[in-house]
This record gives C-alpha cells, sequence and structure tokens, in this order.
C-alpha cells in the first residue's frame, strides 16, 4: 500500500474503516500490541472488543486466548454477551460452555436481569434440553417461562425477583379481558413464543390438581395441547391399572431425553431430608431420602400415608438419572455427580440407595436434579385393543 500506485501511497494520513462495532480503538492497541509480547492482561469488560479486533486480523492466538478469559469469567451478568460474541466470532467451546451454566443456573438461581436477556431462541434450546438443572417440578418451569415472557414483552419493568411472579400475573389477568376467548399464545403477542413453551412436558403439569388449576386459568397454553395431553395422560393411567403395565424394562435414551419428568430439591445445609415430588405418578409413590451420604429411592406402598392411590402390583420400574452439583458465587460448577440412565425395579416398600456420596462432594447448598420414567409414554393410537 505504501511503496505500489494506490491513492493511499500519497497519503499522510489513512483513516480506517472497521466493519464491526464491536472493535475500537483501545482494542486494537491491544490486538496489534500482542504480536510484540507473549502475554496479553485481558479485563472481562474488555474481552468482547478485543476477540472482535484479534478476529479482524487473524490473530489465532489473541483468540484462544480470548476464549479461555471468556470460559473462567462465565457468570449472570456476562453470560448472554458471551453467548452472542462466541456464536458471531465461531468460538464454538465458549458457546456450549455458556449453555451448560444456563442449563445449571436458569432455574437454580433465577435472575431478572437474566430473564430478560436470554433470546427466544436461547430459551428454546434451554427448555428443550434434559440437561436443565430442574428445582422442584415441570410447574415451575411454566412459572419461570411465564415469567420471562412477561420481562420480554415488558422490559422496562423494574422490580425485584419476589415481585415478578405476582406482577407476571396481574399482566396476564389484564390482557385476558383482550383476548376474546383465545389463548395467550394464539395472539399476536404471544406467537413469538409458541416455540418456547412447545418444550414444556405438560404432562408432568396436568398431573398435579392446583398445577391443571392455575394452567388453565392462566390461559397462556392453547387448550388444543393441553386436550391431546389429558388423552395421552388418561391412557396411561388406564395401562397402569388394567393393562399390568409395571413400567420401563430397558433404557431408551431418546424417549428419556424428551419425554422424562424433569424434577429436582435444594438441600441448604447437611441434615437429614425426606421427600416425594408432587403430581399423579400411576400409582407409584416415590420417597426419595437423603441420610449419611447416601440417596435412597423408595417405593412407598402402604408404610407410610400417600395423599393419592398406591399400585399394588408386586413388582413396578423406573428408568431415572440422578444428578447432584455445587456451584459457587458465580455460578460456576465446582463438583458434579451423575448416577447415569439406569432401571430400577422395586417391590412394595422397597428401598434402594442410589447414590453414595464422597464426603469431598458434599459442599452445600447441594442441589440435586432427577430425570424420571415411570410409565411407557406410548401414544393411545399406538396402542393395541
Amino acid at each position: 500500500m505504501f511503496s505500489g500506485s494506490w491513492k493511499e501511497s500519497s497519503m499522510n494520513i489513512i483513516e480506517l474503516e472497521i466493519p464491526d462495532q464491536n472493535i475500537d480503538v483501545e482494542a486494537l492497541q491491544v490486538a496489534f500490541g500482542s504480536l510484540y509480547r507473549d502475554d496479553v492482561l485481558i479485563k472481562p469488560s474488555r474481552v468482547v472488543a478485543i476477540l472482535a479486533a484479534a478476529c479482524l486480523l487473524q490473530l489465532d492466538g489473541l483468540i484462544q486466548q480470548c476464549g479461555e478469559t471468556m470460559k473462567e469469567t462465565i457468570n449472570v451478568k456476562t453470560v448472554c454477551g458471551y453467548y452472542t460474541s462466541a456464536g458471531t466470532y465461531g468460538l464454538d467451546s465458549v458457546k456450549k460452555k455458556c449453555l451448560e451454566w444456563l442449563l445449571n443456573n436458569l432455574m437454580t438461581h433465577q435472575n431478572v436481569e437474566l430473564f430478560k436477556e436470554l433470546s427466544i431462541n436461547v430459551m428454546k434450546q434451554l427448555i428443550g434440553s434434559s440437561n436443565l438443572f430442574v428445582m422442584q417440578v415441570e410447574m415451575d418451569i411454566y412459572t419461570a417461562l411465564k415469567k420471562w415472557m412477561f420481562l420480554q414483552l415488558v422490559p422496562s419493568w423494574n422490580g425485584s425477583l419476589k415481585q415478578l411472579l405476582t406482577e407476571t400475573d396481574v399482566w396476564f389477568s389484564k390482557q385476558r379481558k383482550d383476548f376474546e376467548g383465545m389463548a395467550f399464545l394464539e395472539t399476536e403477542q404471544g406467537k413469538p413464543f409458541v416455540s418456547v413453551f412447545r418444550h414444556l412436558r405438560l404432562q408432568y403439569i396436568i398431573s398435579d390438581l392446583a398445577s391443571a388449576r392455575i394452567i388453565e386459568q392462566d390461559a397462556i397454553v392453547p387448550s388444543e395441547w393441553l386436550s391431546s395431553v389429558y388423552k395421552q395422560q388418561w391412557f396411561a393411567m388406564l395401562r397402569a391399572e388394567q393393562d399390568s403395565e409395571v413400567g420401563p424394562q430397558e433404557i431408551n435414551k431418546e424417549e428419556l431425553e424428551g419425554n422424562s419428568m424433569r424434577c429436582g430439591r435444594k438441600l441448604a445445609k447437611d441434615g437429614e431430608y425426606c421427600w416425594r415430588w408432587t403430581g399423579f405418578n400411576f400409582g407409584f409413590d416415590l420417597l426419595v431420602t437423603y441420610t449419611n451420604r447416601y440417596i435412597i429411592f423408595k417405593r412407598n406402598t402402604l408404610n407410610q400415608p400417600c395423599s393419592g392411590s398406591v399400585s399394588l402390583q408386586p413388582r413396578r420400574s423406573i428408568a431415572f438419572r440422578l444428578r447432584l452439583a455445587s456451584f459457587d458465587s458465580s455460578g460456576k460448577l465446582i463438583c458434579s455427580r451423575t448416577t447415569g440412565y439406569q432401571i430400577l425395579t422395586l417391590e412394595k416398600d422397597q428401598e434402594q440407595v442410589v447414590m453414595n456420596l464422597d464426603s469431598r462432594l458434599l459442599i452445600f447448598p447441594l442441589y440435586i436434579c432427577c430425570n424420571f420414567l415411570i410409565e411407557n409414554n406410548r401414544h393411545p393410537e399406538n396402542t393395541e385393543n
């Protein structure tokens, strides 16, 4: 450029047009400076701009260093920006790490600003994943989605997380008056969110009376969606009651990842805990106990009170995967453990240790997440008479 017959050859000042808005003068200085020294100090607040400059100049070493900095500094404030930038500049490993962070923290550490930032495309991936670290049950995923959708539609809202659900319900209640009998997802405002709500596993919401009443009252989900699920669950109940259905007999990973019940629990400190997740589970009353570093599943039949009916079949099977995790203050995974997918067959009132915890794993609060399949999700039209 300086020695050839170009117009710049005779210019004293040459202005470079940088087509990327993420790049500023400071980022270019760091990128050029990296050519003359091995180590460059990259602040998290500057990493996206420096990454953009490094990509422009094709500086592979600096690009890699930016990627490592991003992976080490993912938190609630940076995760969405990092995810977008990783997609723009082709850092697949960073994108994957951001998605893992979101799967672990979306439900366990809910945050108003994060809900505002999460795009429809990202939320669709999270809600559809069997690796979403759910707290409580599927109904809580629906509730989180409802809050997220409200903040997408009213991003100027500026209250606390405690106020969010109440404000969300009030807002949708006002909208219902204008629906004219339509579900919110059928309106022009709601249609962009359909693809996200499609990933809800509605069969585990309508299996609990209180949850079924709320989802009907909210009128967000179209009634046609619910009708088909009610039909599916009715057939499943008949199979469990009249067809000697004993549950899954082999591991079908695709079925487990797409249709399993997702539920979780937070153990704030060490101690003894016993709980069940709400909902009708086809007569399988599963009690979960944490005691002395063991996690135990019990098929309760006659020993302890149960609010619903229980199956008296001699043996029942479930397919499950149990995961445990602890996180630091930024949401980064400190330690984790999984059973992988397994089949467990239990007789009446039988209990079984499903995980024995190493004391090194016991960093509280401890988060437990479980995927269950208690009955085979065959569709009614495929069921032989």
